[in-house]
C-alpha cells in the first residue's frame, strides 16, 4: 500500500513539476481533455436517452392497470401492475386463441410470408443489379431510369393498374382460352411473389441500385481471371462475385425483411385473408370495443388513455423480432456499411 501510494505521488509531483516547468500548458491540456469527455459523455448520454425514454415510456405504460392511466400522480413507476394488457393485445392481434393458448398465428404468418418475399426480392435483384452492373445492353440507361422512377413513384399511384391485373389474370389470353375467364390471383401470396420476381416489389428499385454500385466498385480482372480459368458467366456470378457481396446482399435483405415485416400497402392489396401482424395492428382499434362488449357483457366506448396502451403494447410486440433480427445481425450490416464505403 505504501509502495503504491509513494509511486502516485510521485507521479503527482511529476505532474506538477513538469506543469510548472511549462508555464501551465500541461494543466490547461488535461483540463480540456477531461471537459471534453465530459461534454461527450453528457451528449451520447441524452441521445440514449432520447431513443429509450420513448420505449421505457410504452413498458412503463403496458403494466399499468387501467386506473392508473387516468392519475395524473403517476409519471412512470405504476401503483397497480399487471400483465392482462399483455393478455387482451394478444387475443386482439392473433396471437393468442379464445382457449388463452399463444398461437402467435398472426407472427407466425407474418414471418413465414416475410422470409419468402425477401428472398425473392433479393435473387432477382442482384441479378438484375450483375446486369446493369457488367454488361452493356440496347436500352440500358432507359432501364435504369425505370429503376430509378420505381424508387421515386410510390406504389399508391398503380395500385388500381395492380388490382386489376391481378383481380382479372392471364397470360396472353391462354388462360381465357382454357377456361373461360381469366383468374383472380388476389387473396393469395402469388402476386406478391410474382412481383418479388420480377423487381416491382416493395423497394425493389432500391435493392437493384445499392446492388448495381457494389458490383460496379468490382475490379474487373477478377471476372478476367475466372475467365481465363474456363469458368463461365454464371459459375463466376456464383462462385466469384456472390461470396464477396454477401454482407451488401446481407443488408439488403434486412431491409426487405424489416419493411416487408410492417408493410400494410400490399398486404391489403393481396393478402387481406390472411392473418398477418401489420393487418391485425393495423384494425385493433375497431376491434377493441366488439372485445370489451364480449368480455364485459355490454358495449362499452373505449377510452383514448386505453387505446394508446394496448396501441403501445402492440407495436412492442411487433417491434421484439426486428430487434432480435437486429441483435443477431448488426455486424453484418455494419460491415456491409464500411465495405461499400471503401469501395466507392
Amino acid at each position: 500500500m505504501s509502495k503504491n501510494n509513494t509511486v502516485f505521488i510521485g507521479e503527482n509531483k511529476n505532474f506538477w513539476e513538469r506543469n510548472r516547468r511549462s508555464g501551465g500548458y500541461l494543466l490547461k491540456r488535461r483540463s480540456g481533455q477531461i471537459a471534453f469527455s465530459v461534454i461527450r459523455a453528457l451528449l451520447l448520454f441524452g441521445l440514449c436517452f432520447m431513443i429509450i425514454q420513448p420505449l421505457l415510456v410504452r413498458l412503463a405504460t403496458s403494466i399499468m392497470g387501467e386506473s392508473d392511466l387516468y392519475d395524473t400522480s403517476i409519471i412512470l413507476l405504476p401503483r397497480h401492475v399487471t400483465l392482462d394488457n399483455y393478455k387482451i393485445v394478444a387475443e386482439l392481434t392473433d396471437l393468442k386463441n379464445v382457449d388463452s393458448v399463444w398461437t402467435f398465428r398472426s407472427m407466425l404468418n407474418t414471418l413465414w410470408t416475410t422470409v419468402l418475399v425477401s428472398i425473392c426480392q433479393i435473387i432477382s435483384t442482384t441479378l438484375v443489379a450483375y446486369g446493369f452492373a457488367r454488361y452493356e445492353f440496347p436500352l440500358k440507361k432507359f432501364w435504369f431510369a425505370c429503376v430509378i422512377l420505381l424508387i421515386i413513384i410510390p406504389p399508391q399511384t398503380i395500385q388500381t393498374a395492380l388490382y386489376m391485373n391481378f383481380a382479372n389474370f392471364d397470360i396472353f389470353g391462354i388462360f381465357q382460352a382454357i377456361t373461360g375467364k381469366p383468374i383472380n390471383l388476389r387473396s393469395s401470396v402469388i402476386p406478391y411473389v410474382l412481383m418479388s420476381l420480377t423487381c416491382m416489389g416493395l423497394k425493389n428499385g432500391l435493392y437493384i441500385f445499392m446492388m448495381r454500385q457494389y458490383f460496379k466498385g468490382i475490379p474487373k480482372s477478377l471476372e478476367e481471371a475466372a475467365y481465363v480459368d474456363g469458368c463461365g458467366t454464371m459459375h463466376t456470378f456464383v462462385r466469384i462475385m456472390l461470396p464477396d457481396a454477401l454482407p451488401t446482399i446481407a443488408s439488403c435483405f434486412l431491409f426487405s425483411f424489416v419493411w416487408q415485416w410492417t408493410d400494410l400497402f400490399y398486404s391489403r392489396n393481396f393478402l387481406s385473408t390472411y392473418s398477418l401482424y401489420s393487418l391485425q395492428l393495423s384494425s385493433i382499434v375497431s376491434r377493441m370495443s366488439q372485445y370489451f362488449a364480449v368480455t364485459e357483457g355490454a358495449l362499452v366506448a373505449v377510452p383514448q388513455a386505453r387505446q394508446q396502451q394496448l396501441i403501445g403494447i402492440a407495436v412492442l410486440f411487433c417491434s421484439i423480432p426486428l430487434i432480435i433480427l437486429y441483435l443477431f445481425t448488426q455486424r453484418t450490416f455494419v460491415e456491409s456499411l464500411a465495405m461499400t464505403g471503401s469501395k466507392e
